[in-house]
Order: structure tokens, then C-alpha cells, then sequence
């Protein structure tokens, strides 16, 4: 019920609306923020698993080896390791960075739970949209040498190898997986800190 003095002024019942309206922000913005913890969480988790699972992955397969083609073939054990392949020590080392990170904005905002300081709160969000570019662009390398290992490359005369390091490869797309899964955490932390 609005009520208005002599000269048509809202009166101060009119301002407990405001306040129920500002009590009502506040409660979005605090869902905002529990949201936004738990996905931090999940963007550490995910992360974390994904430099862990690609960090172990090792395989090692006998393969014979022709020298030349009058002598018989050698069985020589070959092992795939993540460290073999830049793109795959880029992904790792992204992966870590922005589980780090995940950790440390994490600790940051919850020592500043009542939101006293919108600069930390406006860098954070800035970082998270770094950390967006930096997973998108590990995983796009990563992706791109897996695809390479899977597939080979006829023009170059590059063979398939995931043929042979069948498990290796595979525990490759799961960590690329799980990275990408990260890094949309971190996109939608940045889209909740534009609309808060």
C-alpha cells in the first residue's frame, strides 16, 4: 500500500519496499556466491583430475621393428609417456596452473565473504576468464595431437599410434574431457561475476 504525504512525495512506508527489494538482492547475490563457490570447487576438482590422470599415463607395448628387410623383425618395448609430446606437457601444465588458481581464489573469497572489496572480487573475475583461454587452448593442443594419434597423417606419412597405445590414448581423452568440463565451470563463474 503506497501512501503519499500533502505534496504527492512517497512516504516512508514506500521505503520498506526498497529495503525488502535490497533484502532480496542480497539473497541472489548470496545464492550467486554459493553457486559460484561450489563451482570453483568443481573447476579445482575437475582440474586437478585431469593434470593427475594425463601426469600417470604411461604405456608401454612390444612392437616388432624391421631394420632391414632381409633380417627378421626385433620385438623392441616402446613406452608412451605424456612428457614425449609438448602439446601434452602444456595441457599438464595449464591443467596445474589453473588448479592453483581454483584454490587460491577460493581461499581469497571466502576470506572476503561479505564482499567488502569489489576489486578483488572484479580481478578474480578477470582471471577466471584467463584461466578459460588458458584450459580452452591446452586442451585444443592436446586435442589436436590425439587426433593426430588416432588418425595419422597421410600427407606426411605420420602413422596412427593409438593403435598400439590403445589404453595411453584413451586415458588422454578422458583428462582432455574432464579439462573442458573445468574450463565451462570457469565460463559460467565469469558469466554469474557479469551479472552480478
Amino acid at each position: 500500500m503506497k501512501s503519499y504525504s500533502d505534496n504527492g512525495t512517497r512516504s516512508s512506508l514506500n521505503m520498506d519496499g526498497e529495503a525488502n527489494k535490497a533484502v532480496r538482492g542480497y539473497g541472489e547475490n548470496r545464492r550467486t556466491g554459493t553457486c559460484g563457490l561450489a563451482l570453483r570447487l568443481l573447476a579445482l576438482a575437475l582440474t586437478l583430475a585431469a593434470a593427475v590422470v594425463l601426469g600417470v599415463d604411461k604405456q608401454t607395448k612390444t612392437v616388432p621393428v624391421q631394420v632391414s628387410p632381409a633380417l627378421p623383425a626385433q620385438n623392441v618395448p616402446v613406452t608412451a609417456k605424456w612428457h614425449y609430446q609438448s602439446a601434452f606437457v602444456y595441457f599438464v601444465v595449464a591443467n596445474a596452473i589453473a588448479c592453483g588458481y581454483s584454490a587460491l581464489s577460493l581461499l581469497l573469497l571466502l576470506a572476503n565473504k561479505a564482499g567488502k572489496s569489489r576489486t578483488l572480487a572484479s580481478a578474480v573475475a578477470i582471471l577466471d576468464i584467463i584461466m578459460v583461454a588458458l584450459l580452452f587452448s591446452g586442451c585444443g593442443a592436446a586435442t589436436a595431437v590425439g587426433v593426430l594419434g588416432r588418425e595419422g597423417n597421410s600427407h606426411v606419412k605420420w602413422g596412427k599410434v593409438c593403435n598400439v597405445f590403445d589404453k595411453f590414448c584413451d586415458r588422454v581423452a578422458v583428462a582432455i574431457g574432464l579439462s573442458l568440463f573445468g574450463s565451462l565451470a570457469f565460463v559460467i563463474m565469469g558469466g554469474l561475476a557479469i551479472m552480478a
